[in-house]
């Protein structure tokens, strides 16, 4: 009995609590079995009070209701805080740590705007929040991606140090933790962005702060989305921390569609596509051939969708059971046109939190100032001595930045005009952020390549959107001949592979090119449309077009992100690079035809479940929405009948090892 209460209770790094095990399953069936005693409590009921909104008003008159509120916030903080400890040990000392910083610091800021308007306090606290909340992040996130620039750019020879292992072996037996090397804590950063987004908006006005500290540490650490997301505002859940629970019969069939739907895209789709044919592919690229590297590409952007967006549906689902509503983050990216709104489409809380506290407070589209000039300073500064091309970045950026002042001056602002500037403003700061973005996911250069190459992605589409149809017919022509001649001259797989894409792009534009001139007055309608339609090439092949070349720009960039991905963080930067220069090599190298059909016979279930995933995804919005209010309506015996199938049609595609989700490690 003892060792069985211990393998329960006790923290087991080879055996985190994930949402595919059946241990999940059996903990929260007994977390909300408690849960609903807890509400069958004496006290006022979402019923009696008339529902969620008059029971909002209600909590400041009726102590009751008041106290069984804070017994459930209470009793969920203390399970938030035991899942926590089950996936990530000690590391929950980390989270409790920052709860009681950004509360305390949040509650001065607010004192000192109250006490006095004008004083620098407030801002000074904000700051103080910030660097600990960043502080912590870069030191078990970028510990070893610092050490290793720093080495690198003055021939030092630094190695990470773990301080907290070192005092925490002065507390227990010396030498039970390592001091030589610094693990990443489970999902640190997701409730990071967290609390800094909660003091930020303090220090704002838009939320007050919260008086309970039970109640902040509730909402930062709410189990369901903690390690993995999505990143819930402040303004979006304190609130329904003092609502009494409310889900109806339809909501509850929503619920568990939702937890259904995340299980099969995890273990259907995700899994089997990771172990049957991505993994082995990314591990050693070399082993299999162009196609069959550009196949696995594929379906990788298919796997991290699946995994990732399967993880955020649970989330949803478990949290909507306990009467809590999180916020979408996943609107069926794939469906995008342009890389802009594939980025509004994909993990959206991150897309809205770097947009409010990073993009805006550089500038948007309003301004550029030392934010934006410090950041492309840095990002070229450390690139040029990193690769030592000094002349190749540095002079490009000094022009750069020459013509940002000039055009900045008072003659060309007056010439560009104000739609002008705000292009130029916000390709800038849009760029940076899909920078700092890319290193938010990792520490790894591929990691920022892949972010600068998503950022430039944005920068492209919206010029090219600008052009009129002769200038983006001549501007592709020269492109593609341009890539065609240092494909032919240097014989290069990286020259090839871009040469046949410019290829394929200038192919499609040339018939929208001709289209337009043979239907179009060139006069009054020299700029082609932003979205197909009537007044360029048919709405349907125009939208099918633009997807399919976003899909494709997305999958590529995901060379570089998956490469970077499930790395030891102390030779990451060297192995994601081998990787992805590999998988460029065998993409643009010599194609074998005869392998091609042997493939799709041999991996003929994998080909299917790609098909068949990306089908899927592809459904129109309006049949989903039907489908999943079908089930949340079936009576529940049939429900029952339904949820008891899914489950063993989806538990027949467990592998032998549970595979994590891939953003627990970010």
């Amino acid at each position: 009995m003892t060792s069985f209460l211990h393998h329960i209770l006790a923290f087991d790094e080879n055996s985190p609590l994930l949402f595919t095990q059946f241990y999940f399953w059996a903990f929260f069936a007994l977390v909300f079995a408690l849960y609903t005693l807890i509400l069958e409590f004496p006290g006022a009921s979402s019923r009696q009070t008339g529902g969620a909104a008059s029971a909002e008003k209600g909590i400041h008159k009726s102590p009751i209701t008041n106290r069984k509120l804070h017994l459930r916030n209470l009793y969920l903080l203390f399970v938030s805080w035991f899942f926590y400890y089950k996936t990530s040990g000690l590391f929950l000392l980390i989270l409790a740590f920052v709860t009681l910083s950004d509360w305390l610091i949040a509650q001065q800021i607010k004192k000192s705007q109250i006490s006095n308007h004008q004083s620098p306090i407030p801002t000074l606290l904000l700051a103080l929040s910030v660097i600990i909340d960043l502080g912590l992040l870069a030191y078990f996130k970028y510990a070893y991606f610092f050490t290793n620039l720093i080495n690198d750019l003055f021939g030092t020879g630094f190695r990470v140090f773990d301080i907290f292992a070192y005092i925490g072996n002065g507390f227990a037996d010396a030498g039970r933790f390592s001091v030589d090397t610094i693990v990443l804590p489970v999902g640190i950063s997701f409730f990071i962005f967290q609390v800094i987004s909660y003091t930020a908006d303090v220090y704002r006005g838009r939320i007050q702060p919260v008086r309970n500290i039970l109640d902040f540490g509730f909402y930062v650490s709410f189990f369901p989305q903690l390690v993995a997301g999505p990143i819930v505002r402040a303004e979006e859940f304190i609130p329904q921390l003092y609502k009494p629970y409310h889900l109806s019969r339809r909501w509850f069939g929503v619920a568990v569609f939702w937890i259904l739907n995340g299980l099969a895209k995890k273990i259907i789709m995700s899994d089997y596509l990771a172990v049957n044919l991505i993994d082995r592919v990314f591990n050693n690229p070399l082993l299999f051939s162009g196609f069959e590297n550009l196949f696995a590409l594929f379906a990788y952007s298919l796997q991290v969708y699946a995994d990732f967006s399967g993880y955020t549906d649970i989330a949803i689902g478990v949290a909507m059971l306990m009467g809590f509503y999180l916020p979408m983050n996943f609107n069926s990216p794939y469906k995008s046109q342009s890389p802009q709104e594939f980025w509004r489409r994909w993990h959206m809380s991150l897309g809205r939190w770097l947009k409010t506290y990073l993009y805006i407070p550089l500038g948007g589209n309003r301004k550029i100032g030392f934010g934006t000039y410090f950041w492309l300073s840095l990002i070229a500064l450390v690139s040029a001595a990193l690769t030592g091309w000094w002349l190749w970045i540095l002079i490009p950026f000094a022009v750069f930045m020459i013509v940002v002042a000039i055009v900045n001056s008072a003659p060309f602002r007056e010439r560009l005009g104000v739609g002008g500037l705000k292009l130029l403003y916000a390709n800038l700061n849009s760029f940076i952020t899909q920078v700092l973005g890319g290193l938010w996911h990792g520490a790894s250069w591929n990691f920022i390549i892949w972010g600068g190459i998503n950022g430039i992605g944005m920068i492209v589409e919206k010029i090219w959107r600008r052009m009129n149809w002769h200038v983006r017919f001549a501007s592709m022509t020269a492109l593609t001949m341009g890539l065609c001649a240092l494909d032919y001259t240097y014989h290069l797989p990286v020259w090839r592979l871009f040469a046949v894409w410019a290829a394929v792009i200038w192919f499609g534009t040339a018939i929208r090119y001709i289209y337009w001139l043979l239907t179009k007055d060139q006069k009054t309608n020299p700029s082609p449309p932003l979205r197909g339609g009537r007044e360029g090439f048919p709405n349907k092949l125009s939208q099918a077009w633009a997807i399919l070349q976003t899909f494709t720009f997305i999958t590529f960039t995901r060379l570089f992100f998956r490469s970077s991905s499930n790395l030891d963080p102390a030779t990451a930067n060297e192995v994601a690079w081998e990787t992805a220069k590999n998988m460029v090599n065998q993409i643009g190298g010599a194609w074998s035809n005869a392998i091609i059909p042997d493939f799709l016979w041999e991996y003929r279930w994998v080909v299917a479940m790609f098909i068949a995933g990306m089908v899927i995804h592809w459904l129109p919005t309006n049949w989903k929405r039907r489908y999943r209010l079908a089930f949340s309506a079936m009576p529940l015996w049939l429900m029952v009948t339904a949820v008891c199938i899914a489950i063993i049609v989806i538990y027949q595609f467990v592998s032998a090892e549970m595979q994590p989700f891939i953003y627990f490690q970010f």
